[in-house]
């Protein structure tokens, strides 16, 4: 599995100064945290999963998650076990008889309710379960999360990994009060099973909920103002360089246009001046699908520290990927901070001669930057990571 199957060798090389790596479910977790890429969430009442895996038929994806939880309504929880379980059992057959390996398909998670379900699917998985990359825990607690992370410790072995990834989406997170103590109690129980945990997601939707909020296509995260300062001290708990998480973006849930009141959120100079009038049509493209505030949005996430995303729709899956691509600078100026780390200077100027890159202060974004270059890839100097969304637009590979 890699980053941009859709693009041919030869656009590879064309974009690419470091192309992206392969990666499976066995490649080291360190590493491994920064693949999920644009994770797409599907419900288990789904027909024909296992089809769709199987026939690749959401070209570029690589990781994947069968929700149990809030996309299955309460009447719905036994049929919906059920046909997860089947369809899982459908796609280990087929790995089963040698015609395709785990590194043919996604990084595959389930989403679960409770501990109950979650030892009651697990049993009923058997072996099955190997298929799984992990188990995606909603509404982790200080409280109740120590079980859940040792039954999936009690799963995880080096022949077979398997990974938790707690999703901080509780009251007792986003409310004020209760804020700091929860999250510093969380943290403190995942660093117990921190090989177990790979990422840390942050579930908006539950958060805005509590408040009765709901974001429109022209707000992001950032704009609400008690997810802002929520996600601040999420980032702040559990992306501290001395025991780190990744923490991936909060879903986007939009994927058609409507009208708008705000004015789109693509500036047309940089469409014109790159592309020209061609440049200004795709422009256009991307606003009708509403693609506009999800850019903006990632752009956002990947300032504040966040990689990857949550995803409800097969057309973000690109565009998650592309924008987290590591530019030319970004890694010419990481791989000059690390090389010169070894404590005989304190400060140099960068090669592009627009910055200063500090070694100590810029040592830890640095190793982050070259671990995401690992996966995303690095890009050519003269290209940009709009350049490869529009790449997609125009040339699809399917």
């Amino acid at each position: 599995m890699r980053f941009f199957t859709y693009f041919y060798e030869d656009e590879l090389d064309q974009f690419f100064y470091k192309k992206p790596q392969e990666f499976n479910k066995y490649t080291s977790r360190e590493i491994l945290a920064y693949g999920l890429g644009a994770t797409l969430y599907m419900p288990a009442t789904r027909a024909n999963i296992h089809q769709e895996i199987l026939s690749n038929k959401h070209v570029g994806l690589t990781s994947l998650v069968i929700d149990l939880e809030d996309a299955v309504g309460d009447q719905q929880v036994e049929a919906a076990e059920r046909m997860l379980i089947g369809e899982l059992w459908k796609l280990y057959g087929e790995v089963h008889k040698g015609f395709l390996t785990n590194s043919d398909f996604p990084l595959m998670f389930i989403r679960i309710r409770n501990l109950e379900q979650f030892l009651r699917v697990a049993a009923q998985l058997g072996d099955a379960i190997q298929l799984l990359t992990g188990v995606v825990l909603p509404k982790f607690n200080s409280e109740t999360g120590e079980a859940l992370l040792a039954a999936v410790r009690r799963i995880h072995s080096d022949q077979y990994p398997f990974y938790a990834m707690p999703i901080l989406e509780s009251a007792k997170v986003i409310q004020k009060e209760t804020r700091m103590e929860e999250l510093v109690n969380i943290k403190r129980l995942v660093d117990r099973y921190k090989e177990n945990v790979l990422n840390i997601r942050i579930g908006a939707t539950d958060f805005c909920g509590l408040y009765g909020i709901r974001r429109s296509m022209d707000t992001t995260v950032y704009d609400i103002a008690v997810l802002r300062d929520c996600i601040s001290d999420i980032i702040n708990v559990f992306q501290r360089h001395d025991s780190a998480y990744v923490v991936s973006g909060p879903v986007w849930e939009y994927f058609a246009a409507k009208n708008r009141i705000l004015k789109p959120q693509l500036r047309q100079t940089p469409f014109r001046e790159r592309y020209g009038d061609e440049g200004l049509k795709w422009r256009k493209k991307l606003l009708n699908e509403n693609l506009d505030g999800l850019i903006r949005e990632i752009l956002m996430d990947i300032a504040n520290g966040i990689t990857g995303k949550t995803i409800i729709h097969p057309s973000h899956i690109k565009v998650v990927q592309a924008l987290n691509v590591v530019s030319y600078e970004e890694y010419i100026d990481a791989r000059t901070i690390i090389q010169a780390a070894s404590g005989e200077i304190g400060v140099m100027k960068s090669e592009f001669a627009n910055k200063m890159n500090e070694i100590k202060p810029h040592l830890y974004w640095a190793e982050k930057t070259m671990l995401k270059s690992k996966l995303y890839g690095v890009l050519h100097e003269q290209y940009t990571n709009i350049d490869l969304i529009k790449q997609e637009v125009y040339l699809s590979h399917t």
